[in-house]
């Protein structure tokens, strides 16, 4: 498993983006890291890009549900991304779900994080990310 992870509008939002097999190896360490990290930084929000899981088991659905509860716990919160078909239907069925807030694309959860801000500042950032 590869962990990429940033930050956008000076660390107001953080990124991670996973890719290959979320099972409990030292992977998900990483990813449990990184969290702890970003909540450290005062980061209370994230965007789990999960387009290129290929494979989650529950040791991986764990590491999520972990994370989504140390945010909610520091005033933060994470959204899910690019869910692929299988562990869409693993969410669906564990009713994960109905907990997470999903969007298909990285710049939806953005705009929703930004709701408040002006469309030109939200273009310009979905521009840089494109980049």
């Amino acid at each position: 498993m590869l962990i990429k992870s940033k930050t956008i509008l000076d660390g107001k939002i953080a990124i991670i983006e996973i890719r290959g097999a979320l099972i409990g190896d030292e992977g998900t360490d990483e990813f449990r890291r990184e969290i702890m990290d970003f909540i450290e930084q005062g980061n209370r929000n994230l965007i789990v890009n999960l387009q290129r899981v290929n494979y989650m088991n529950s040791s991986g659905i764990g590491a999520i549900v972990s994370a989504q509860t140390s945010y909610i716990k520091n005033g933060g919160e994470i959204k899910l991304v690019g869910l692929t078909k299988n562990v869409l239907n693993l969410f669906a069925v564990t009713k994960l779900i109905e907990i997470f807030d999903v969007h298909e694309k990285a710049d939806d959860a953005i705009k929703s994080f930004l709701s408040e801000k002006s469309t030109d500042q939200i273009k310009s950032l979905i521009n840089n990310l494109q980049e």
